[in-house]
């Protein structure tokens, strides 16, 4: 009860008679007191016994309820004493914990926090909930808190809303006015009483206590006067075997960890939680809605717990459908805030749309100050699942963050942002749970919520995010490896030009066309072996293009020019030639036949040509290309150089071997002048000389070459570059060639294994690989293992590159020859034929494959007893091939021997003696007399004239 006195404090002598006049009237209620009229101080202190009476005249009415004291009347000088109040009794509740959310979902993250109370411990059981806004910490703090309060005879719970300083002492300074006699009109004091209760003290009955501190916004809130050593203290609750703190946080500083601090992550809803919330929120309301919908809404919202909430009342209050919710939110002109029910569910504070700005705003203050918020706007625009952080912190990313600063906006002369600088800035947004940087990842990876990007996006206007489009477009391409040798990065880089077409695409055809992240997308797909959805990708692209630009538009002639390179690389050589051949005249049309574009095209044109079978063309239309090359680019342009190289391939593969021999000695003498002995160019060549050299004959002075080439490529590009792993291929199969069979096989097998780890295991190059070994298995005796090992490469190569591709069909191909050499003839025979319908299908009659193996068929006819049908065979397909090939082509001369064993084998020994020495005399002028295939013909020669048996060379399979 309040008590008036006339006394001041810490005065016990009486004070004279008070005399109160000419009052009004006045109400009080508790412990208040009420006083009315004109009165001078009043005094809130000082001990019952020093109360004086007070002596009023005149005055009005004064009604005073539960204890209180109503005075009427004037008073000079008025002193209240407050009666000490007793402690609450146990158990005893300081602060309301927040309802349970609508249909709560007990979570994994729930049964970890009770598992650590259950585990038990000396020292403060401590524990940290953090993660980013939305993801329901307070709710599983509230859960946990009210398990607690049920079920482990907790004697006092106090739960404080901790998003600033003064709540926390405020609800501290309660606990101890209630709890432990605190003075309230001293809050600091109070709460200090409180933590100091906490404390077990000897000889006292023990407090089993348990503290929320919910919503810890900054660490530094939980501590008072920071900035004064002397004053300073802690917020922290005090150690006691008894007590139980839990904390919630978006914060991850390392102030709040440590001490015995247990940290728990809470996350996303896993996709079985957000259907049942979903499906129990609506069921409550009497709802229903099919369950792939309800899944599918729930992944568009990334299973976010508190979208789900606002999702689900926005339904219930709109009468909406899920699949129309989706289609808003899948709209890009619709806002989060456009997506929010009128009244938000849960006793929640704020829509979703806002869920993050206060973390976005504090992240901004951290050092480097500004940089938080134009960072999170550039990983806005890419993919949530994954940013490789040189993406945002290389000079493209920094330039934007320079100009962006949050503090003061964009500067004439911004000052430069350090690589550093950008990394703490990501550090900054980690801080805050609005982004989760893995600094440890191979690619220091950077990862953020769908809905954060989404609200990030829909904070600016739009010329702001094409402003942070394009600056993410070049900052991808930036990033992106001219050689791709890490396929995992080369994923990730195609993910996030993929979410940042989704998010701006309009932006990535403006400018100059087509911006060049989107062709770099298309020639990654090609080249980690994914050369269908090479394809795929860039007919969309060129239909765009078309769509945006105009069908004259430079950069639509291009993509068409991509388009056709790789349905050259999928197989589909004899279409790339003929869109090659349509595109090449447009560009005539409208670029001219000098432009840079139109050159290129004419060389690829040429090439698929040789592709699709024929050689001298190919060579023919490079030799004119180049003279034309060297006219408008200049003798040294590194185009030039290519045209150079495809002609000296083309016109080895036309049947010019000592031609194409002298024009590479030739260009390799001209790259080592212009370009010097070390660029990849000049090394290349080298490579190139090497196999022409093979393929000579020369096996083993082509793996002396390749031997030492790897020496200078390991030490000019790396054991790891491309390249080099190309050369490590090429000296194995020449150390096969030589005669090193079983060297070949382990040496590709440890070439596997570094193409794996390099390129992956479904890179072309490492399935090529793995087809090398099998072939040297083979080789090396094991025939039967070798078939098994092509059966299991062709599984794969169906899979990854499709039925139809190059490597696939020869992969095939393989299948029937070592099934062949296994003793299966017949089976080989049928293989054969039905790979050759497949192969006329996808490339062709006149294709040389095909032509091969058609040879193959008819080796097989003979090899399972059919002579005389082999021999019929090879008469017809020797036709086919001096029309298609010519007749002085390797591969006829091949044809034509092993048509006159086959007439040999089918009693016609005569006609046999006859055909070898005719051969004999075309392989001496075509080839030479030391050539090996000339060596081989002269004892089959001597063999069917009835001749003593000197080298006995019966016919073998073709190769390509």
């Amino acid at each position: 009860m309040a008590k008036a006195s006339s006394g001041t404090s810490g005065d016990n002598k009486p004070e004279p008679p008070v005399t109160v006049a000419d009052t009004g009237n006045a109400e009080a209620a508790g412990d208040e007191v009420a006083v009315t009229g004109y009165r001078g101080p009043v005094l809130g202190s000082g001990p019952p016994e020093s109360a004086a009476s007070v002596r009023l005249f005149r005055t009005g009415d004064a009604v005073a309820n539960n204890g209180g004291t109503a005075i009427s009347g004037y008073v000079h000088t008025l002193t209240v004493q407050h009666a000490p109040r007793e402690p609450a009794s146990w158990p005893h509740q300081v602060g309301v914990i927040p309802s349970p959310a609508r249909s709560f979902q007990h979570r994994a993250e729930a049964a970890r926090l009770r598992a650590a109370v259950e585990g038990g411990g000396t020292a403060v059981l401590s524990q940290v909930l953090t993660g980013m806004g939305g993801v329901g910490k307070t709710q599983l703090a509230a859960d946990y808190a009210r398990t607690a309060w049920d079920e482990d005879g907790l004697d006092v719970l106090v739960w404080v809303t901790a998003s600033a300083q003064s709540p926390v002492v405020s609800g501290y300074a309660q606990a101890g006015v209630e709890l432990c006699r605190a003075d309230p009109d001293d809050p600091e004091l109070a709460a200090k009483q409180f933590l100091a209760w906490l404390v077990p003290k000897p000889g006292q009955r023990p407090c089993r206590w348990l503290i929320v501190l919910d919503d810890v916004t900054d660490p530094s809130d939980l501590i008072v006067h920071a900035d004064d050593p002397g004053n300073r203290y802690s917020l922290w609750p005090p150690a006691s075997p008894h007590g139980r703190v839990l904390l919630t946080t978006r914060r991850r500083d390392a102030a709040l960890f440590g001490d015995g601090r247990r940290r728990i992550e809470v996350g996303l809803f896993t996709p079985a939680e957000s259907a049942a919330y979903l499906t129990e929120a609506l069921d409550a309301q009497g709802r229903t809605e099919p369950a792939d919908q309800l899944a599918a809404l729930a992944d568009d919202l990334g299973h976010l717990p508190l979208a789900l909430a606002q999702a689900a009342a926005y339904l219930i209050d709109a009468g909406e459908t899920a699949v129309t919710y989706r289609n808003l939110l899948a709209d890009r002109a619709t806002k989060l805030t456009d997506l929010a029910p009128d009244s938000l569910p849960d006793e929640q504070a704020t829509a979703l749309a806002a869920a993050w700005s206060l973390s976005i705003d504090r992240a901004d203050t951290l050092r480097p100050a500004g940089l938080a918020r134009p960072m999170l706007h550039l990983a806005a625009m890419l993919d949530a699942n994954g940013i490789p952080q040189p993406v945002l912190t290389g000079e493209t990313a920094r330039a934007y963050l320079a100009a962006h600063r949050a503090a003061g906006g964009p500067a004439s002369e911004p000052a430069p942002v350090s690589p550093l600088d950008a990394v703490r800035a990501l550090r900054a947004l980690d801080r805050l749970s609005l982004i989760d940087h893995q600094p440890d990842t191979p690619h220091q990876t950077v990862r953020i919520h769908q809905l954060i990007q989404r609200a990030t996006r829909d904070t600016h206007a739009p010329q702001q995010n094409d402003q942070a489009a394009r600056t993410a477009a070049d900052a991808l391409v930036a990033a992106w490896p001219e050689i791709e040798r890490d396929t995992d990065l080369a994923q990730t880089l195609r993910a996030n030009a993929a979410a940042l077409t989704g998010h701006a695409e309009d932006v990535l055809y403006e400018f100059d066309g087509v911006h060049a992240v989107l062709v770099r997308v298309g020639a990654s797909l090609g080249s980690t072996g994914q050369v269908a959805a090479a394809v795929e990708y860039f007919q969309r692209i060129a239909g765009v293009a078309h769509g945006r630009l105009g069908p004259d538009h430079p950069h639509t002639l291009a993509v068409r020019g991509e388009l056709a390179h790789w349905r050259g690389e999928a197989g589909d050589v004899a279409g790339a030639a003929d869109a090659s051949a349509e595109l090449l005249e447009h560009m005539e049309r409208v670029l001219g036949n000098e432009h840079v574009f139109t050159l290129s095209t004419r060389s690829n044109v040429a090439r698929f040509r040789g592709e699709a079978g024929d050689a001298a063309e190919a060579a023919d239309s490079l030799a004119g290309l180049l003279a034309d090359q060297v006219r408008v680019l200049g003798d040294e342009h590194p185009h030039t150089f290519a045209v150079r190289g495809e002609l000296v391939r083309w016109r080895w593969k036309a049947g010019d071997a000592a031609g194409a021999m002298a024009a590479s000695a030739e260009l390799l003498e001209h790259m080592e002048r212009v370009l010097g002995n070390e660029h990849v160019a000049t090394l290349s060549t080298r490579g190139n000389i090497a196999c022409f050299r093979g393929e000579a004959g020369d096996a083993a002075g082509a793996a002396d070459a390749f031997a030492e080439l790897l020496t200078d490529q390991v030490r000019v590009l790396g054991g790891d570059h491309p390249h080099t792993l190309t050369t490590r291929h090429n000296l194995a199969c020449f150390r096969g060639e030589a005669g090193d069979a079983a060297g070949a096989a382990a040496a590709f097998a440890e070439l596997l294994t570094d193409r794996v780890r390099v390129l992956g295991d479904d890179h072309p190059s490492t399935l090529t690989t793995r087809g090398n070994i099998a072939y040297w298995r083979g080789k090396a005796g094991d025939a039967a293992g070798a078939a098994d090992a092509f059966a299991e490469l062709l599984t794969d190569r169906v899979r990854v590159l499709g039925d139809h591709h190059p490597d696939t069909i020869a992969t095939r191909r393989f299948v029937a020859r070592w099934r062949g050499r296994a003793g299966d003839a017949a089976g080989a025979a049928a293989a054969y034929a039905e790979l050759v319908e497949h192969m006329v299908r996808v490339m062709g009659p006149d294709h040389p494959e095909t032509l091969t193996t058609r040879g193959n068929i008819a080796y097989w006819r003979g090899k399972a007893g059919d002579a005389a049908g082999a021999a019929a065979a090879f008469a017809e397909l020797v036709t086919d091939r001096v029309r298609v090939l010519g007749d002085d082509h390797p591969s006829t001369l091949t044809t034509r021997h092993n048509l006159a064993w086959c007439q040999g084998e089918a009693g016609d020994a005569a006609g046999a003696a006859a055909a070898f020495a005719e051969l004999l005399t075309d392989r001496v002028r075509v080839l030479g007399d030391d050539h090996p295939d000339t060596i081989a013909t002269r004892p089959c020669a001597a063999y069917w004239r009835g001749m003593q048996l000197l080298m006995n060379r019966p016919i073998d399979e073709q190769d390509q």
